[in-house]
């Protein structure tokens, strides 16, 4: 089943020096965009992550820091990756929480307003745990019998992610041919940044998911409390959830002088 687009889809998967969002990097990124009317077009590129990829990381995807010594930089690379996404939603597997939010802080890091205002995200992960509860690799032989030869691979992950969705929306009946419907249904929480440090309450109003305001609103605490704002920006939160503030900040100002 071919995916029903209303604009492009890029499908994408990151290879990491590690899993924490603020502070790991990029060493391999592949995509594949899938235009409304059926046309593929994929790129994978190798990244120098300034950074000691650390043994038990190589283990796991195979690429070594000898590997990457002499391939261009996220920065070097982020305008070329962010023109092939700029105009596309994006799909991945667990990539709402993990692949999106480590991609925006380095497009962030590399001067590049990066955001998801304009564009949904497709959770294939998502999708696959509320129905089946499996891994990529058996979410690949489940959905299309076949093995994931190559896991562990940007390459590879990016097209198994796919074509499980294409089987998914075969499978399915209650799953929608739409890209909206399937971003809302992969979606879980809904945070006003990737990390989830700032939640939504039932009005759709900003709040804090953490410490000691936990729960408060976030225009009501910068207000009574300024200087939490200014530690804030100064702590080692990521990057993409600092933005977040600081256009919170700025809009209640803006409605102070309207």
């Amino acid at each position: 089943m071919d995916l029903n687009l209303t604009k492009p889809i890029c499908f994408f998967d990151l290879e990491t020096t590690g899993i924490n969002i603020t502070n790991d990097r990029i060493v391999e990124i592949s995509i594949l965009k899938v235009y409304p009317n059926g046309t593929e077009e994929s790129k994978t590129w190798l990244v120098n992550p300034e950074m000691t990829i650390p043994k038990e990381v190589v283990a796991i995807h195979g690429i070594t820091n000898e590997k990457v010594a002499n391939e261009p930089t996220f920065k070097a690379l982020a305008k070329e990756i962010f023109n092939m996404i700029k105009d596309s939603d994006l799909g991945g597997f667990n990539s709402n929480r993990f692949d999106i939010p480590l991609l925006a802080e380095e497009m962030l890091r590399a001067d590049i307003d990066f955001d998801m205002k304009n564009r949904l995200a497709v959770d294939v992960q998502t999708i696959f745990h509320k129905m089946e509860q499996r891994t990529l690799s058996a979410a690949y032989k489940f959905y299309c019998d076949k093995n994931l030869d190559g896991a562990h691979s940007a390459e590879a992950d990016t097209n198994a992610t796919y074509q499980v969705l294409k089987a998914q929306l075969e499978k399915y009946d209650e799953l929608e041919n739409d890209t909206k419907f399937l971003a809302e249904f992969s979606s879980r929480r809904k945070f006003a940044d990737f990390a989830g440090f700032i939640s939504y309450n039932k009005n759709g109003e900003e709040c804090f998911s953490f410490g000691k305001h936990k729960g408060k609103l976030v225009t009501d605490v910068l207000e009574k409390e300024p200087g939490y704002f200014g530690w804030l920006l100064n702590a080692d939160f990521p990057l993409y959830t600092k933005k977040v503030l600081t256009a919170i900040k700025l809009r209640s100002f803006n409605n102070k002088l309207g």
